[in-house]
């Protein structure tokens, strides 16, 4: 801030672009040309929370301002700044932690051929990198399977896989909603195996087991709804011209799945994210992760891009302060029975990433809590775009 001026050369508008793009730092930046059509090409390009067309220090409480990457977070005017000081009206309980089964003092014999899952990252199936694996009991006593162990190099692999799938943030919402389609009616045609794996980990009758995963195949339709409806929006603002809010993805998304609801939970998470063009970090319920591992096959026959999802297991409490530490994620959520919710916040502030948790309190992933707008807005930024007209 100060009146100096730094100026460099570039050749075309793409290098511009990139030149702009690195930093660190993305709070506001203005784009002159005699050619609107080129500055509106460029605005929504450049990594900055406002951008002013023409014009240098536009300000209105009706449009939003604020900034990305270490530039913070949240918006001060407009809509998507009022909902930094509300509160959802419902009245969430303490959640209880739920922990995995412990091996039985007398288990039962195995049924069928032991299957060894492994972790999803870029569009692969890829063992732990510590070569670590634990058992996964029924609480009947019988072995379900062993599922892999994450470390912090698997959490690395799988934020440079996001990281390299940031084309998913280009396409279109029209071709995002029928990949989420097409998930769900992946999912759908496998409903008894899933159903059957969710009974035989959580201990839950065959009829709740069947609900939930008929309610995450509805759940990743609804998505898939909003993929290309969640518009964004013009500000009314004093001056011969238009502010224009864009619902931009916000990057690399690592998230904690819930406990409560294996299958239900993970796609609650995943559905809006990728819906609104981010790349997923997953880590699974911790104690019911055979769920997570199922879906793997449904992702690979549902053209999903690699590293678009990616899939870890392991100790929720072991995994935060990685998953929530490295630079290159942009934000962090946690719907987690542990207690990672501050070690996330405190984890986060490094570079001043955005974070959503739980605080230890209960969501009803069957109702209406599991699939509101919140979601919508916490795997967006708001862009807000100034662009002046007329010639007096």
């Amino acid at each position: 801030f100060g009146p100096v001026l730094v100026s460099t050369t570039f050749r075309t508008p793409a290098e511009a672009v990139q030149l702009a793009n690195n930093s660190r730092y993305g709070l506001a930046a203005s784009v002159w040309s005699e050619n609107v059509n080129l500055a509106l090409d460029v605005a929504p390009k450049l990594a900055a929370g406002v951008v002013w067309v023409n014009a240098t220090n536009l300000f209105d409480a009706a449009a939003g301002f604020g900034g990305v990457r270490e530039s913070g977070f949240g918006r001060e005017g407009g809509w998507e700044g009022m909902h930094a000081y509300l509160k959802p009206a419902r009245r969430a309980r303490a959640l209880a932690p739920v922990h995995p089964v412990p091996a039985p003092e007398s288990p039962k014999p195995e049924e069928g051929i032991d299957r060894t899952p492994k972790l999803y990252i870029g569009g692969r199936q890829a063992r732990p990198d510590g070569g670590y694996s634990r058992e996964v009991w029924s609480p009947r006593g019988r072995l379900l399977g062993m599922v892999p162990i994450a470390n912090r190099k698997d959490v690395r692999n799988a934020v440079e896989a996001a990281t390299a799938a940031a084309g998913w943030a280009r396409t279109t919402g029209h071709l995002r909603a029928q990949i989420l389609y097409y998930i769900a009616e992946n999912l759908s045609e496998r409903a008894e195996e899933f159903a059957a794996r969710i009974a035989a980990q959580t201990g839950a009758g065959r009829a709740k087991a069947e609900a939930e995963v008929a309610r995450a195949v509805e759940r990743l339709f609804t998505w898939a709804a909003w993929a290309d409806k969640y518009d964004g929006g013009v500000r009314g603002v004093p001056l011969r011209g238009v502010a224009l809010a864009m619902n931009e993805p916000v990057g690399v998304i690592g998230a904690f799945c819930p406990d409560e609801a294996p299958l239900l939970g993970l796609v609650s998470v995943m559905g809006p994210a990728i819906a609104m063009g981010n790349r997923v970090v997953l880590v699974a319920s911790e104690a019911y992760p055979l769920s997570a591992a199922d879906l793997y096959q449904v992702l690979d026959t549902s053209d999903v891009p690699g590293g678009v999802v990616n899939i870890l297991m392991g100790s929720h409490a072991d995994l935060a302060p990685h998953l929530a530490g490295h630079l290159g994620v942009d934000a962090v959520w946690s719907f987690s029975s542990s207690d990672i919710s501050g070690v996330i916040e405190r984890e986060a502030a490094g570079n001043l990433k955005r974070t959503w948790v739980n605080h230890g309190r209960t969501r009803d992933w069957m109702g209406p809590e599991g699939e509101g707008r919140e979601f919508l807005r916490a795997a967006t930024e708001v862009k807000t775009v100034w662009v002046p007209y007329g010639e007096g």
